[in-house]
């Protein structure tokens, strides 16, 4: 098995046991504290020192990707050459959203595959934190439309893509052909509006 992860050392202990565990969850490997330990290097009791349990660990590995999702939309955004128009950034961040699903599936499965618990503060925070931030970059580029339910509705895009190249509904392909696929139905998105203004 694996150890690719360094032990730990001078109290960066829970930052190597979420890279270890990160790392075993993409490698589809048994997941547990004692198998996240192993992978870490270091004792079987140690994660006990920040992870109650197992719902501890998958908890903190989800704040983790939500944290880390929402740094790849807002380098998209950052990316994006200005003017840019609306279509364009929100294709961007539908791109970065697809694409930390196909680089780090299994984190994203965790992430969403389970309901958040309201007494996990940080990991409701770390999720409201992601849609607050899509929220806003809706608002700005498109003033005066429905914001929340905008937003919902390209989210649900942008999800719901990710999860069919996931399942293999749609094959995952070149990261440039998955790419030229979510903006064709971003473009898509917005053409419609553009009929509906013109009648």
């Amino acid at each position: 098995m694996s150890t690719s992860v360094k032990p730990y050392h001078h109290g960066d202990l829970r930052a190597a046991l979420l890279a270890a565990a990160i790392e075993s969850l993409e490698a589809g490997e048994t997941f547990s504290l004692r198998a996240v330990a192993r992978r870490a290097g270091v004792s079987p009791t140690a994660p006990y020192r920040h992870f109650a349990d197992r719902d501890a660990l998958d908890s903190a590995v989800a704040i983790e990707g939500f944290g880390d999702l929402r740094a790849d939309l807002e380098a998209a955004l950052t990316d994006v050459a200005e003017p840019a128009a609306p279509e364009e950034v929100i294709a961007a961040l539908g791109v970065a959203y697809v694409g930390f699903a196909l680089k780090r599936p299994a984190v994203f499965r965790l992430m969403f595959g389970n309901e958040c618990d309201e007494r996990d503060s940080e990991r409701v925070q770390a999720s409201e934190q992601l849609h607050e931030m899509l929220n806003q970059s809706i608002e700005r580029l498109l003033p005066g439309a429905n914001n929340s339910h905008l937003s919902l509705a390209l989210w649900s895009m942008a999800h719901g893509l990710a999860f069919l190249h996931l399942d293999g509904k749609l094959q995952p392909q070149a990261s440039s052909d998955v790419a030229d696929r979510v903006k064709s139905a971003v473009a898509a998105i917005f053409a419609l509006n553009d009929k509906k203004s013109a009648s």
